[in-house]
């Protein structure tokens, strides 16, 4: 049955003030949370100030009661505020000598009394706050309220980070190299005190917390109005999980991709808005069989995902027929496994311990052993992929194969950074490290929808397609990226431009020379143009461009800089598109002889009218 308009509205405006009044009441958490460290102090110093506070109201009480003498020795007793000077400098160990009648020995021996007790109060008191200080509790309550500060004064965009593994630290450093804030939550202190000794451009907010508090996400800024993205990395499935249910029920209208390798709790992160998720296991497998069918697609998705200061990877060329074996029976041994068979490959697994559900292909033994080797018959092989949990495990399984067979195409999985050098000494044809899969699809997602729209729509154009690509990406731009970015041909950001696009004439070659000579093409290719819903990759230079218009381009950063002078200086897209040579500047207008002959012109035709 159809929802009337009205009630739909009327839903979809009860489901936006539920969504507000839930963020509300995650920031009123968020903020008690963050004033914890006052109340704090208030709590375990109170006892301490009550006896610093009854000790000098004594003393000065007492001083004003006791009986002294004037200099001629009549009777005189101390005012308060006298008695309240003395106390002072005398309870603060200050020692001033300024009194106004010398004290007779009843007054003395009150000070002397008065003294002992404020060094015993001020001991109780440094040393309650030296332990208040070294409380775990207070340190924590500080440290979240200095980083409720910092998150509160943030102005530019920033995205949400949960989880600040090996994975976050990749995606960090790729974020600031193009700008980009962002915040970051860990349940580890150590790795956020790793997070504040890195070298980032910008200062960026840490906090050792448990992102499945949706009070510490709103704290770290999921409620803030500059959040654009939030993403979670965290090697607990679940509180990635915790992530995207409280994103999607906190602020449905932010993006969120999430790592997982379950099944079971990918479809369960889909039942929240439909996340992006980041399988790495899958994403291998998937890779590996691009590679085996179009290896300079996966050459060009490889560099493209690196991002900027990647050199261009060397294009593999794996067996595309014959036997391969996959050890390990895993996440990864399962993917691999089906995405291989889908290739039409015939793949054989090994296992040293049998598994619930036994593939047709299984062997069950330690695949190091010569028996199981000979067993599945490595020396007709033509791949094989190490892929255990266990690096070491890993390692020697690539030395074994290479022993048998060196002719075979080798894979490997590396799980921890520390064990890079070790592969790398390896030389295996095919290294999957999950924390970089991951770190570069989520950049790939965040660093322009652009690129990730280009990288989804690249391997459907064929292998001769993306070499063609290369082969013009590495002419203009040499073999290392160094800068990726999106235009957008709006009169707004592109203000030189509206007319000019609007004849219908305004090719993309045009656009896409240099200011200083426009017969020199600039150092950089535009990879996709967006169009509304269509896009088109990598267009020819006689593409008609309108406004509005969306590019991604890759190229040198000189290219950028001077692509902006073109979209934002009439003079300069004059020049580039027509190439006349049009003063800036209205005195150099009128100087000019084109101007001068056009000044002299429009005096003549006004003359008649004025008269």
């Amino acid at each position: 049955m159809r929802t009337p308009p009205a009630v739909a509205v009327g839903q979809a405006g009860r489901d936006d003030r539920w969504h507000r009044r839930a963020a509300r009441r995650v920031a009123a958490s968020s903020a008690a949370q963050a004033s914890a460290a006052i109340f704090l102090v208030m709590r375990r110093m109170r006892a301490p100030l009550i006896v610093l506070i009854g000790i000098f109201a004594i003393s000065v009480l007492g001083l004003t009661l006791i009986p002294g003498q004037d200099g001629e020795g009549r009777p005189w007793r101390m005012g308060f505020f006298d008695a309240f000077y003395i106390m002072s400098y005398t309870a603060s160990t200050i020692g001033f000598g300024e009194i106004p009648h010398p004290f007779t020995y009843n007054q003395r021996m009150w000070v002397t009394i008065s003294i002992y007790l404020t060094v015993v109060g001020w001991a109780y008191a440094i040393g309650s706050l030296l332990s208040l200080l070294q409380d775990r509790a207070f340190r924590q309550a500080l440290a979240l309220q200095h980083f409720t500060r910092k998150v509160a004064r943030l102005r530019e965009p920033f995205v949400l980070i949960a989880g600040y593994g090996r994975t976050g630290e990749l995606l960090g450093h790729s974020l600031d190299a193009l700008g980009r804030q962002f915040v970051v939550l860990d349940r580890d202190p150590e790795r956020i005190d790793a997070l504040e000794l890195d070298s980032y451009h910008a200062d960026v907010p840490g906090l050792p917390a448990d992102a499945r508090d949706p009070g510490h996400l709103a704290v770290a800024g999921l409620d803030h109005p500059a959040c654009e993205a939030v993403v979670a990395l965290t090697n607990d499935e679940e509180a990635n999980l915790a992530v995207v249910m409280a994103a999607a029920l906190l602020r449905p209208e932010l993006p969120v991709i999430a790592r997982v390798t379950s099944r079971a709790l990918e479809e369960r992160m889909r039942a929240f808005g439909g996340p992006s998720t980041v399988n790495p296991f899958d994403r291998f497998g998937d890779h590996l069989g691009l590679a085996l069918r179009a290896p300079a697609s996966y050459q060009l998705l490889t560099w493209l995902e690196s991002g900027p200061g990647a050199e261009l990877p060397a294009r593999g060329s794996p067996p595309r027929t014959g036997h391969w074996i996959v050890c390990g029976y895993g996440r990864l041994g399962r993917e691999l496994t089906a995405d291989l068979r889908a290739e039409g490959l015939e793949v054989t697994v090994v296992e040293p311990r049998a598994a619930g559900d036994e593939d047709d292909d299984l062997v069950v033994g330690d695949p190091a052993e010569p028996d199981v080797l000979r067993q599945v018959d490595l020396v007709r092989s033509v791949g094989f992929v190490a892929g255990t949990d266990n690096d070491t495990t890993n390692l020697s399984l690539v030395a074994a194969a290479r022993r048998g067979n060196p002719s075979l195409f080798i894979g490997a999985r590396q799980n921890q950074a520390a064990n890079a050098p070790l592969f790398a000494a390896m030389e295996v044809d095919a290294l999957l490290v999950p924390s970089e899969v991951i770190a570069h699809e989520v950049y790939a997602q965040l660093a322009t929808p652009l690129l990730w729209r280009f990288l989804r729509e690249m391997p459907a154009r064929g292998d001769a397609w993306a070499a063609e690509v290369i082969d013009r990406l590495t002419a203009l731009c040499g073999e290392r990226l160094e800068a990726l970015w999106k235009v957008r041909l709006s009169p707004e950001d592109a203000p030189a431009l509206p007319g000019w696009l609007a004849s219908g004439r305004a090719t993309l070659g045009d656009l896409m020379r240099n200011p200083e000579d426009r017969e020199q093409p600039l150092h950089a290719v535009v990879l996709l143009v967006l169009r509304g819903h269509e896009a088109t990759v990598a267009p020819e230079p006689d593409f008609v461009l309108a406004v509005g218009d969306e590019l991604l381009l890759a190229g040198w950063g000189a290219a950028r800089r001077a692509l902006e002078i073109v979209l934002e200086v009439d003079a300069v897209r004059e020049y580039v598109v027509t190439g006349r040579r049009v003063p800036s500047s209205w005195i150099w207008r009128r100087l000019s002889p084109a101007g001068r002959t056009a000044g002299t012109t429009e005096g003549r035709t006004a003359e008649p009218a004025d008269r």
